[in-house]
């Protein structure tokens, strides 16, 4: 604690701010703060705004672990509680745990896919906003795993190395001790001599058992290691002693602790676990494992493809020496089409649906919903919990967001139900789907929801992203989300909970009348088609999504079908402003979430002319509104703006773009009108209509 407080200067108030009492007092003048603001803010009707949620004076939690309560559709008797986000200096925050025995937590921070960009923070949930984080380590490739050992030290992973400690010394990098130095990271050599700069899932996610063994995941290369065809061998990266897609087995030496490696040691020796295993980002072992019979259970990222309900996540049941599939075999049991003519002989011949090598998942999750934590619920607060498993889906797709609950037997395992099993799709015009297969409906392991949805409403919330997940000793349940950069607890809440929020996304009707204005703009036609071609068609297809194209589209069907997809996407377009929509920043790796297409740094390098279809996309959208471009002045941070009814609208921050349509509007003097703006700053009060309105004061051309 001294460490937060260091620098500070004044005798006896110093003496007394770092002593115990000294804290508490700091506290409470910050809870009283943070009331009042909340009751500023509400009386003035101008909520508070952090990392894109809307902040109230309702607080979750007691006493100084009571934070700002934000608009999470959750389960009755539970409220969610805003701890840190990107104002507090989170980037990329990807793992959770409490230090042992401390009303402290270290938080994995990858600081985006920027390699080594990475950091290990200390956070103190009880100390001032803006004070809460101190670094510990910093400049680590791709920092996930964090876990308290065997010997109750800290654990923690990079790309390649697992290492242990001493989050609370005053020189925590003096402690570090690496146990295992050169697992596949993110450079990795293929055994046919293949060199990977970037492999697909170089993140180690890790879990120890009772008897100290440590169970490593080791991501495949590749999304489906898909070769040229015909397909005659099996993936190569995923057979033999070092097979990726997998799970390693390290097991430590008599006393269940795996020594420091010294300069020149080997690391220990491993075993593959399991196989066929894509990404394994969650794991959990029940308390009992490896006693016989209890569970060991893996959450699976399965491959990619196109379409949103296929295929399903998994959660798979983990038994040495088993093959779980990948690429073979998805969902239940269907060959992937790739690989058939490989499945007629050999080792691998019927693998997905007549071979004892093979065991298929347990039960299936909702598809695409990107599993990366699952944990079993131990805690005093929430006794109706007691041990049941909590997943969270991290995928932006209308199946993701959110953190299942299942009920499990008294080994761990989820308990199926006969088909059809249905659960919740959001915002979709079809909101409840069951298990299914290409062969029909399936059985499958009900959830509840402790979470239920997290996509973004204008004014409220952003769509949330949950990685990180652990319980507290206090039973309160943290997780960390990446793509608003927040710390969030998970507490009880009295009364009945709010009732959802709608669904709130780009309308058909905006969505129609874009697509009118590039169809009847010449050059922006062309571009269009260009991007179509070039882009979509050359390189993205197959990732996540078809982007709506299907055979027997005629050329002009083909550039609607593409431009309505990224319309509808969350985020990627604002028209006027490039800069701040995510087709931009995903084209060319310039936010904390990965480059798009995969491999995209080098077609920047080897392709001719990539650069300037990256230009066109730009263009595209800075044109897309007939009208001219303007940005809002310099000067205070937010500038509001108006319906034609003089109701407020919500606030742009200074320096965004808008696409003015009348710079002296007819109907309302002294304002400009102006294109929809970027649908974040939105108040939810005004969301129909294809103009707003800002003081002309307010805007300067675009440089």
């Amino acid at each position: 604690m001294k460490q937060l407080f260091r620098g500070k200067s004044g005798g006896d108030a110093v003496s007394y701010f770092t002593s115990r009492r000294g804290r508490r007092s700091l506290r409470a003048c910050a809870g009283v703060l943070a009331v009042l603001f909340g009751l500023i803010s509400a009386a003035s009707s101008e909520p508070l705004r952090r990392s894109g949620y809307a902040i109230g004076a309702e607080t979750c939690g007691n006493g100084d672990l009571a934070f700002p309560r934000i608009q999470i559709d959750m389960k009755a008797g539970y409220c969610a509680g805003l701890v840190a986000s990107e104002e507090d200096g989170l980037k990329f925050p990807r793992a959770i745990v409490q230090v042992s025995g401390r009303e402290l937590f270290v938080v994995a921070d990858m600081g985006g896919w920027g390699h080594t960009d990475g950091r290990l923070l200390l956070l103190d949930p009880r100390a001032l906003p803006g004070q809460r984080f101190r670094e510990l380590l910093a400049g680590i490739e791709y920092p996930f795993g964090l876990a308290i050992g065997p010997d109750r030290k800290l654990y923690a992973s990079t790309a390649e190395t697992i290492f242990r400690f001493d989050p609370l010394a005053d020189n925590p990098r003096g402690t570090v001790e690496t146990i295992i130095r050169h697992m596949p990271g993110r450079r990795i050599t293929l055994p046919d001599g293949t060199r990977l700069e970037e492999s697909a899932h170089p993140l180690k996610q890790f879990v120890f058992d009772r008897n100290g063994r440590l169970f490593v995941n080791v991501g495949s290369h590749s999304d489906d290691c898909i070769t040229p065809a015909p397909i005659t061998k099996p993936c190569a990266a995923a057979e033999g002693a070092s097979a990726m897609a997998a799970i390693w087995l390290f097991t430590p030496p008599t006393g269940g602790v795996f020594p420091e490696l010294k300069p020149g040691d080997a690391d220990p020796p491993h075993t593959v676990y399991a196989r066929g295993l894509r990404n394994s980002m969650a794991l959990a072992l029940h308390p009992k494992f490896p006693e016989a019979g209890y569970a060991f259970l893996q959450g699976e990222n399965s491959r990619d493809l196109p379409d949103i309900f296929k295929p399903n996540e998994e959660i798979n049941a983990i038994e040495q020496g088993r093959h779980y599939g990948w690429p073979y075999c998805y969902d239940l049991s269907t060959p992937s089409p790739e690989f058939r003519s490989l499945l007629q002989g050999g080792v691998y011949k019927s693998l997905c649906t007549a071979n004892a090598l093979y065991k298929p998942p347990f039960s299936l999750m909702p598809p695409h919903g990107a599993p990366l934590a699952m944990l079993y619920y131990h805690g005093s607060k929430f006794p109706e919990l007691e041990g049941k498993l909590l997943v969270g889906l991290h995928g932006y797709r209308p199946t993701g967001s959110r953190v299942l609950v299942y009920d499990v037997d008294d080994r761990g395992f989820p308990k199926p139900s006969p088909a059809p099993v249905r659960y919740y799709v959001s915002c979709a015009a079809d909101p409840v789907r069951s298990f299914q297969t290409d062969a029909g409906e399936v059985a499958a392991a009900p959830f509840d929801e402790l979470i239920a949805g997290w996509h973004r409403v204008n004014g409220a919330r952003p769509q949330g992203a949950p990685v990180g997940m652990t319980v507290a000793e206090d039973g309160a349940i943290w997780l960390v989300e990446d793509k608003n950069q927040t710390a969030i607890r998970i507490d009880r809440a009295a009364g009945d909970p709010p009732p959802p929020l709608p669904c709130d996304m780009h309308s058909q009707a905006m969505i129609d009348q874009l697509a009118a204005f590039v169809a009847r703009d010449a050059p922006n036609s062309v571009r269009l088609t260009t991007l179509r071609k070039g882009l979509v068609e050359k390189h993205c297809l197959g990732c996540h999504s078809d982007f709506g194209l299907k055979g027997g589209q005629s050329e002009a069907e083909k550039d609607a079908a593409v431009l309505r997809f990224m319309l509808s996407q969350d985020g990627w377009i604002y028209p006027g402003d490039p800069d701040a929509g995510k087709l931009r920043t995903r084209l060319r790796g310039l936010g904390a979430e990965k480059l798009m297409p995969p491999g995209g740094e080098s077609l920047a390098k080897t392709e001719p002319g990539y650069k300037r279809l990256l230009d066109t996309a730009d263009l595209l959208v800075a044109t897309m509104v007939p009208g001219t471009r303007m940005r809002i002045k310099p000067g205070p941070p937010q500038r509001k703006f108006f319906g034609k009814t003089s109701k407020e609208c919500g606030e742009i921050p200074a320096g965004k773009v808008v696409v003015v349509t009348q710079r002296s509007a007819v109907d309302k003097p002294g304002f400009s009108r102006f294109f929809r703006p970027a649908d974040p700053y939105l108040n939810g009060e005004c969301t129909d209509g294809d103009g707003y309105y800002i003081r002309q004061e307010f805007l300067v051309p675009v440089q």
